[in-house]
Formats: structure tokens, sequence, C-alpha cells
């Protein structure tokens, strides 16, 4: 990319604060504004710095990631928070997305990975750690990666409805819409709508 992406690192740990500070300055176009060591000074560091992207870590004592985030996006609205976690458990993929974040990445993904994930969300994209994704999927298919609610809407995508078809049909907000449509892209690993509409209708996950 041409365009410098100003990071923010939030972890409890220092050697992993260290490690990430490390690892970056590999990466000429990326530059770590501010480290955080707890959910609370993540917020007013953001607030003060304004990163593209904060590496944000889920547990942490006090304030965890998940209200971290939230906290910070009502804070700075712009900011990308990219989840950057050692436990991959499905639920808390899921509730890392719907506190706002838009990517989830292991924290033993290497080098390539956490760049390619810092650059898609720096974008406005979402990513998802491929390591989660076998696990994930292991003894379930991906249908039931998504809520009635994502195949509802992922149906009335297929359908050729615009997202304010969607939300006037299902009396909910365009934003809702938009929301459920990230996380649709997000677990399905889509690009766009109609990626997902296509992986939605190979898969049988829609009719």
């Amino acid at each position: 990319m041409s365009r410098k992406i100003t990071c923010l690192i939030v972890d409890d740990h220092e050697v992993v604060r260290e490690g990430l500070r490390l690892s970056l300055s590999r990466a000429p176009h990326i530059r770590v504004v501010g480290e955080a060591a707890d959910g609370a000074s993540a917020v007013a560091l953001a607030e003060r710095r304004l990163p593209d992207v904060v590496l944000m870590d889920v547990r942490m004592p006090d304030m965890d990631g998940l209200e971290a985030t939230q906290k910070l996006l009502e804070a700075v609205p712009n900011a990308n928070v990219l989840m950057f976690t050692a436990y991959s458990e499905r639920a808390l993929l899921t509730r890392a997305l719907d506190s706002g974040a838009r990517g989830y990445i292991l924290k033993e993904t290497s080098h390539a990975t956490l760049v390619r994930a810092i650059e898609k969300v720096a974008e406005g994209g979402s990513y998802v750690d491929p390591g989660l994704m076998p696990a994930f999927l292991e003894g379930r298919d991906r249908e039931d990666l998504l809520t009635a609610r994502e195949r509802e809407i992922l149906q009335l995508l297929a359908n050729g409805l615009s997202n304010a078809d969607a939300a006037e049909k299902l009396f909910i907000s365009q934003e809702t819409v938009k929301s459920h449509v990230r996380h649709i892209l997000t677990k399905l690993e889509a690009d766009t709508r109609t990626h997902a509409v296509a992986i939605a209708l190979r898969q049988s996950i829609i009719e």
C-alpha cells in the first residue's frame, strides 16, 4: 500500500506488545503510534492518536477487549479493530464481530498474515484468520455458522433485494442490515455480497 497505516497495540502482556511492535517494524507502510496494557487506556489513547487499526487482545483484566472495542468505537468511529488473541472459540469470534471488530486473528499467525489482516481492515474490509475456519466448521456445516437472521438476509440478497429493501421487509434499520452483511462476508470468507450469495447457493445454505 502507498499510504502509511497507523496502528495501536493493546495487550496486557509487555512481551506480546514488544513482539508485535518488532514484527510490524518490518512492514514499512505500517507505523505503530501507541501501546496500551488495558482496555480503558486503549480507549483514551485511541482518542488522542486516532489510529487506523487497533490490534486488540480479547482477554484482559478489568475491561476486556470486547467491552473496550465497543467503547473505543463509540469514541473513535473511524477506527478499525482487529482482535488479536490466543483463543479460537467460535463464540468469541461471534461476540467480537458483534462488538464491532472488523477482524479476528490468532497470536500464532505468521507475520505475512498479520500484515494482510491489518491492510484488509484498514481498507474497511473484514478478516478472519484462516486457521480459525477448520475448527469452526469441524463437525458442522457453514449454515450452522450463520444465524437465522443472517441466513434470512442472505436469502433476500440472493433474491435481488437491496439493503434498503431488506431493511423495510424485516422492519429493521439499514445499519442493522449492513452489520449483518458484514458478519456474513466475514463468516463465509467472501469479498462481496455477490460472492457470499454464490458460496451460500453452492453450499445449499440458501435456495
